[in-house]
């Protein structure tokens, strides 16, 4: 299988990739490499992954020293000539599309970057997908989408229409566009709501990894909601599972559909969840990351932020019942991994 995998330097792309690669599968990563956060450490992981950073320049291909079969393009999605070249001369089997401009308190601030990334750039995707028809297009979505409809454990058979972000709003819109290219041009297209991704190679602006550098660092955390907001934490190793299993697998329309179970559709079209299936308050997950520093934070409760869902915890069963999916990492021990390798990458 030939696949596209946007947003390959950032932290759940670099282990699809890794996966992606081990399992045969010719890679093409694709990335704008933009500075939301550290480029150096989107640098970093295209070097794990045998890319040499001095050979990357706009729009061309570079193949890697250590992956088998994984090349690398620097690309902004919203480029759309050269990103319709590129399908056009690879012609992939599927996509598998986890670039976007994360963070629900960065929408609030530079609401523009949101759109021209997660609205604008996924159009560009899905047009390329119908010039260049792939046999799957997975994308990521979020759980931040559940907004204010429902109550946790979440399911994708139940509302997703109140978004309390505009980044929440451009996840829900993205499923809404995939499923609109499924019914006009039978593109096969899956969406996974992922709830909070954790491990090493993980992302800056996330709690886990803040908090880590503030307390290795002896400066204080804030903890918005007084610790008592609740999170549906996964580790990187079963989302990649997911990923996987569900990019191999692409949905086939569904005749019996009713038009009541959003999940479904009469289209090539499914929605799910991607979590671990149980819920951590803030609270415990601050002693967790002090067990496994050695060290005690110092805390300063804040109130919670516009945006912040009250909790999350993912209804898996979709998952568990159709590919087998199991999260195999409990929680500690998942956070002691990325704690050793933080202390590893940064020498702290």
């Amino acid at each position: 299988m030939k696949v596209l995998l946007t947003g390959s330097a950032g932290f759940i792309g670099h282990h699809v990739a890794r996966r992606l690669s081990a399992l045969g599968c010719e890679v093409v990563g694709l990335d704008s490499i933009n500075d939301y956060y550290d480029p150096a450490l989107k640098m970093a992981r295209l070097r794990a992954s045998g890319i040499d950073d001095n050979a990357i320049s706009y729009g061309a291909l570079v193949r890697s020293s250590a992956l088998p079969g994984h090349r690398f393009i620097w690309l902004d999605l919203c480029d759309g000539d050269r990103l319709r070249t590129l399908f056009e001369d690879e012609r992939f089997d599927a996509v598998c599309h986890l670039a976007a401009q994360p963070g629900v308190r960065h929408s609030l601030i530079r609401p523009a970057s949101c759109v021209e990334s997660n609205i604008n750039g996924f159009a560009v995707m899905l047009e390329a997908c119908r010039a260049a028809p792939v046999r799957h297009l997975v994308f990521a979505s979020s759980s931040s989408v559940y907004g204010l409809g429902g109550r946790a454990p979440y399911s994708p058979h139940g509302p997703a229409d109140h978004p309390i972000s505009l980044y929440a709003a451009t996840k829900r819109a993205n499923e809404l566009m995939a499923h609109a290219y499924s019914h006009l041009y039978g593109i096969p297209t899956t969406g996974l709501r992922f709830f909070s991704v954790y491990g090493p190679w993980g992302r800056p602006d996330m709690a886990y990894f803040s908090f880590t550098k503030r307390i290795i660092d002896g400066d204080a955390i804030e903890l918005f909601g007084d610790g008592g907001l609740r999170r549906d934490f996964v580790y990187i190793d079963d989302v990649v599972d997911a990923v996987v299993a569900v990019l191999e697998r692409p949905p086939l329309p569904d005749g019996a559909w009713d038009g009541a179970d959003p999940a479904l559709s009469a289209a090539p079209y499914r929605i799910y969840n991607v979590g671990s299936g149980a819920s951590v308050s803030i609270e415990e997950f601050v002693r967790a990351i002090e067990h496994a520093l050695g060290a005690t934070a110092t805390v300063i409760a804040t109130p919670r932020q516009p945006g912040d869902m009250l909790a999350t915890r993912a209804d898996i069963a979709d998952l568990a019942r159709e590919f087998g999916y199991c999260p195999r990492v409990p929680f500690a021990e998942g956070l002691a991994r990325f704690v050793a390798w933080y202390r590893e990458y940064y020498r702290a």
